[in-house]
């Protein structure tokens, strides 16, 4: 009996024994972790139960090998960010938390992420804090999804239906606006503008609401992008419905923060939308999930989990993951690793383990109920999003935009407001029972351009007309907008420049509006419509009794004379021995001589010649007059239309005082401002130039080419254009950013140039003004006075031929005396030089005696 109560005392201390020694390790030890959240709401309710349901899912799939056990510690926030704050710091040093979860945390409670830095604890939210760079806050984790990876999409839809121009509404808040310094960013790397962005405030009223949706259909843009939350959203979209924002000709696209979470009762007022869905991939588990959450939690008035209560259940369970794999050091205590550190705030402990967690939280592939989670610039995102479309009370797939992939490959048939199948312009034109309003510069330089005037058929309104009118009544009539009703406004250029008129928020501007790039930046300007450039004109100078003789310089006149005497001569010297009409008196023969010299120039000699060899010499000259008669014609053509001069540092000149060319002139054509005069209408321009420099006048008037030609044309006798640069880029209509009637106007304005109807035009308004349109860069013909360099040719040729002529003439003569007088001979073939000089004088003698 002792041995056996002996024996059932040895095996009960070994079961101890063995207890002790192996079972210590099986012992359950306490992870702290804390939630800080808004117990109130509803999304504070979701987000909590579906963290006890992740928990609760992991340790009943990992319970066989895990020896620790996360506790959740709750904390509220009520909405606050004070009490968040408070709440963190408890977590921190009373409850000494291993990982905290903010689901919403906004840019004023950034002071939590300084907090978990300090104590080397993550920190999870769902938000999207935009203020938050790479490594700024190492032990900041941002759970969820990835708006710049949204925007990127949006963009990406936007682009794929040629619209580059719209409205953005986004809340009022500190946190939305921060949104927008990387959102812009995107707009400007797919050359977007922003034709009219308004921040509304969570708590507008309907009327401030109704208010800024009006301001968005003055600036006539028909794409929405709604960055809202949901309940402000609702708002605006049962207003827009009231306003008739939700019909043909719109296109509403709406982001995940407010496609995530919108009551499908709100559909209603939506129908023909276009959404932006965090994408969550449909399976098993999280059917099974709902169907649980359900059950358990039936109070609730959704019927199924949002992304919300997701992303709080897949970060529940990374957090978990992460803990069991950092291998935390454990001892009978409990958790070890947690050191003092003295804070201003009050005494704090930095945990040892928190580097190791955030490695394990950092490095997670897993794949959650939402989604894969992905590590990007320190955040675990979704990256997949779907489009969807609200059509009635429900929604539609229409594709998909992934970071990797870009957008699905086609776009499903969507349904826009209006039941409308095809995607609207991007623009509204015209507004039902509004015109299209088209400012006019009302007091232009030049009123064949533009002229206003009192319409008869309906009084207290103005009318216009010109050239530019006609053109753009032109270009309109052959665009597919030509129904509109085009309402003109005048704009004083008097108190305001063309700039003024440009930046107003017209529909449209039409007039004598030069293109220039800083204007570009806030209108989009049509095909230019006339020439480019400017140029400059001078007063023509043919007030010289003396005018006829520029053409060719005095050398070249007196050569001129010289050969036709000397061409007269020697057709003298060889026809008067054997033509009577060169025979006679002297008086006579000297008549005929210069008489026969002078006709040749108009080729009106009536003497017949008999020598073959003056017929090779008048043959000859004459075409020597015809090139020089020509020349002269030519170049006297020349000096009658430019008159060429040089402007000198003492000239001054001219240009339009409401115009921009006075920088263009100081940059282009390096006019220094001290040689500038600036005249308000050409009326000043004729007086200026009629005085000259030396005279307060001034020597030149540089304007744009369309102004130059049409001064031109009123002073045709009087002035001439001498010079053309290519500065500018000629006359435009204006309208607003992304306007679909710019596309349109300037393929029309191509036509009516092709067609030649706007030259038509030009002589409607210009009479005598010569093309506008006529593309020709170079310059106008300068004017050079002729010389003998330039027939230097002709004139050798000529001199040569008389020395033949005049050297066969002696030939005949020395052989007719040499042939009857062998004495002559004798003394010629000896080189008696006095001998020869006086027979050859004697021959001339004889030839001049001659009858």
């Amino acid at each position: 009996m002792k041995t056996s109560y002996a024996f059932t005392i040895l095996c009960i201390l070994l079961i101890g024994f063995c207890s002790y020694s192996y079972g210590g390790d099986d012992v359950e030890h306490k992870v702290n972790i804390g939630l800080i959240d808004d117990n109130g709401s509803m999304e504070g309710k979701l987000v909590q139960s579906c963290i006890n349901m992740a928990l609760s899912d992991f340790y009943n799939l990992n319970n066989s090998h895990n020896r620790t056990k996360i506790v959740l510690h709750v904390r509220d926030s009520r909405g606050d960010s004070l009490h968040s704050i408070a709440a963190a710091i408890d977590l921190l040093e009373n409850v000494e938390v291993e990982a905290i979860i903010i689901p919403e945390m906004s840019n004023k409670e950034l002071f939590l992420a300084m907090l978990g830095d300090e104590a080397n604890v993550p920190i999870l939210s769902f938000s999207s804090i935009s203020s938050i760079k790479e490594h700024e806050h190492p032990y900041l984790i941002q759970v969820g999804e990835n708006y710049d990876s949204q925007f990127h999409g949006v963009a990406a839809f936007i682009k794929s239906f040629n619209w580059s121009n719209f409205v953005f509404l986004y809340d009022d808040t500190a946190d939305a606006r921060q949104v927008q310094t990387y959102i812009y960013e995107i707009f400007q790397e797919n050359q977007f503008s922003v034709a009219y962005q308004t921040a509304i405030s969570l708590t507008a009223t309907d009327d401030e609401i109704i208010n800024e949706l009006n301001k968005t259909m003055v600036m006539k843009s028909s794409i929405i992008l709604v960055h809202l939350s949901p309940s402000l959203a609702s708002r605006v979209f049962t207003n827009a419905k009231m306003l008739g924002m939700m019909s043909k000709g719109y296109a509403w696209i709406v982001t995940s923060k407010t496609m995530n979470f919108l009551a499908s009762s709100v559909y209603e007022s939506m129908d023909g939308v276009v959404g932006f869905k965090s994408y969550i991939s449909m399976s098993n588990e999280l059917q099974n999930l709902n169907s649980r959450w359900r059950r358990e939690y039936s109070n609730f008035e959704m019927r199924e989990l949002n992304v919300y209560g997701l992303w709080a259940y897949d970060a529940a369970w990374v957090v978990a993951e992460a803990i069991q794999g950092a291998e935390i050091h454990l001892s009978e205590n409990g958790v070890k690793g947690l050191v003092s550190k003295r804070l201003d705030l009050g005494k704090f402990r930095v945990s040892k383990s928190g580097p190791s967690i955030l490695r394990q939280i950092m490095s997670s592939k897993y794949r959650g109920l939402a989604g894969e989670l992905q590590q990007k610039d320190r955040k675990l995102v979704h990256e997949t999003y779907e489009i969807v479309n609200v059509i009635g009370t429900g929604e539609k797939k229409v594709g998909l935009w992934t970071s990797a992939y870009g957008l699905t490959k086609e776009i499903e048939t969507i349904i826009w407001p209006g039941l409308s199948l095809t995607a609207p312009d991007g623009w509204l034109v015209q507004m039902s029972g509004e015109s299209f309003k088209v400012g006019v510069p009302a007091n232009g330089r030049f009123p064949e351009l533009v002229k206003w005037y009192d319409d008869e058929e309906q009084s207290n309104k103005v009318s216009f007309k010109g050239f530019c009118i006609d053109i753009f009544h032109a270009a309109v009539d052959r665009s597919r907008y030509n129904n509109i009703s085009i309402e003109y406004i005048p704009f004083s250029n008097l108190n305001g420049s063309y700039n003024d008129l440009v930046y107003q928020t017209f529909d449209a501007a039409v007039g004598d509006i030069t293109i220039l790039s800083n204007r570009s930046d806030y209108v989009d300007f049509t095909v230019p419509f006339t020439e480019f450039g400017l140029g400059v004109v001078v007063k023509l100078d043919d007030n010289d009794p003396w005018f006829f003789l520029k053409p060719l310089n005095a050398n070249l006149w007196i050569t001129s004379a010289c050969f036709f005497l000397l061409t007269g001569f020697i057709v003298w010297l060889i026809e008067h021995r054997i033509n009577e009409e060169f025979q006679g008196p002297p008086a006579r023969q000297i008549g005929t001589l210069l008489w026969f010299a002078v006709s040749t120039l108009v080729y009106a000699h009536r003497e017949n010649l008999r020598s073959n060899i003056s017929r090779f010499v008048v043959g000859l000259w004459l075409f020597v007059v015809l090139i020089l008669t020509s020349s002269y014609t030519a170049n006297l053509s020349s000096l009658l239309t430019v008159e060429q001069i040089k402007l000198t540092k003492s000239d001054y000149i001219g240009y339009s005082a409401n115009s921009p060319v006075r920088g263009i002139i100081r940059n282009n054509l390096n006019f220094e401002d001290n040689r500038l005069k600036p005249f308000p209408s050409p009326e000043k321009y004729d007086k200026a130039l009629r005085k000259g420099s030396r005279e307060d006048g001034v020597g030149a008037i540089i304007d744009e080419m369309p102004y130059i030609k049409i001064f031109v044309a009123r002073y045709p006798h009087d002035y001439a254009m001498i010079k053309s640069s290519i500065t500018t880029s000629g006359f435009g209509f204006a309208f607003q950013k992304g306007s679909p009637l710019v596309p349109e106007i300037s393929r029309a304005i191509t036509e009516l140039r092709e067609e030649g109807k706007i030259e038509e035009l030009e002589k409607k308004w210009f009479k005598s003004q010569p093309s506008m349109l006529s593309q020709d860069d170079s310059e106008p013909p300068k004017f050079n006075t002729l010389s003998v360099d330039n027939f230097f040719g002709l004139f050798l040729i000529s001199g040569i031929a008389n020395f033949i002529a005049i050297l066969i003439l002696v030939v005949f003569f020395v052989r007719e005396r040499l042939s009857s007088n062998y004495y002559i001979f004798r003394m010629l073939g000896r080189g008696n030089l006095i001998f020869t000089l006086r027979y050859l004088a004697r021959v001339m003698r004889n030839i001049l005696d001659a009858r």
